[in-house]
């Protein structure tokens, strides 16, 4: 799992969540697009954003590549929990329901498998009713290296207790 003591000494759960803290902070996409982190374990994640007017595509609804996006943060965050590097090797996504401008769409990523260097993840958005509005499988593959620097899990565990609040 990782070389440095510190860490180490970190619950499952402490890890996953710095882990997640720290790709969020590194991560300009997502925060440019307004999702924000709520949770996270070992393979799980979950996000949400706010459907704003420039989401919008000519029907006025929310265009597939947000609804994409969404889910591929959710994912990522959920499949590097671990403190190993992981990337998507292959997404998919059926988009069930639109979403319509001003909802707020909630994204839950699941890993349903994880063995080797790869790893299957599920992620389901629904809107503020509850609603299905997308199913999103992601295939992720492990990286060489570590997320967490030597100091920065420090800072990382304290990005999503502060969301929790």
């Amino acid at each position: 799992m990782t070389d440095q003591p510190h860490l180490q000494a970190m619950s499952a759960e402490e890890l996953a969540v710095a882990c997640a803290n720290e790709l969020y902070r590194r991560d300009r996409a997502t925060q440019h697009l307004g999702i924000e982190l709520l949770r996270s374990s070992p393979g799980q994640s979950t996000v949400a954003m706010t459907v704003a007017d420039f989401m919008l595509q000519g029907h006025q609804t929310c265009h597939g590549g947000y609804l994409f996006t969404l889910a591929d943060s959710a994912f990522a965050f959920a499949c590097n929990t671990y403190n190993e590097p992981t990337v998507a090797i292959g997404c998919a996504i059926d988009y069930v329901a639109p979403g319509r401008g001003g909802d707020v769409l909630t994204a839950t990523a699941v890993e349903r498998n994880r063995s080797g260097r790869t790893g299957n993840y599920d992620v389901e958005i629904h809107n503020q009713d509850g609603h299905l509005i997308a199913l999103f499988h992601g295939k992720s593959y492990r990286v060489r290296g570590q997320i967490l620097e030597p100091k920065t899990h420090i800072q990382a565990t304290n990005t999503q207790e502060n969301n929790n609040d």
